[in-house]
């Protein structure tokens, strides 16, 4: 029996691909004057694609047009972008890469929301309803 339905382990991942994108954003802002920097980035698509490969290549779905996301581990992408910002090469934005952190900590906020109200929702069933 799985306790939690795959729920939490979305969840983790979730807060996986958030830790990555912080770290990568943060990385980018450090290097906003290295020269020929290129900036990265990480790609939720990507993992996305990834996830839905995994689901088609195997595993059952309770609806044909589910995806099937316990199967298999998927880390976030960490790619380079491919231009360039500045004259000397380095490829960083600093608007782009505030609104990127600015986006992420929202997800992340979010994701952790969820998890607080799952393990709520456990502490309660535990509890008795009280």
């Amino acid at each position: 029996m799985n306790l939690f339905s795959g729920t939490i382990a979305r969840l983790e991942r979730g807060l996986a691909y958030s830790s990555v994108k912080q770290k990568v954003i943060a990385n980018n802002i450090a290097n906003v004057d290295t020269a020929g920097y290129k900036s990265k980035d990480v790609s939720f698509n990507k993992m996305l694609q990834t996830e839905m490969q995994l689901s088609s290549s195997g595993g059952e779905s309770r609806h044909p047009k589910h995806f099937n996301l316990t199967s298999g581990e998927t880390n976030p992408k960490v790619y380079n972008r491919m231009y360039s910002v500045r004259e000397n090469g380095n490829g960083v934005d600093m608007d782009r890469e505030m609104a990127n952190l600015a986006t992420n900590q929202i997800y992340y906020d979010a994701m952790i929301e969820r998890v607080s109200g799952k393990f709520g929702s456990l502490t309660t069933v535990i509890r008795g309803g009280r």
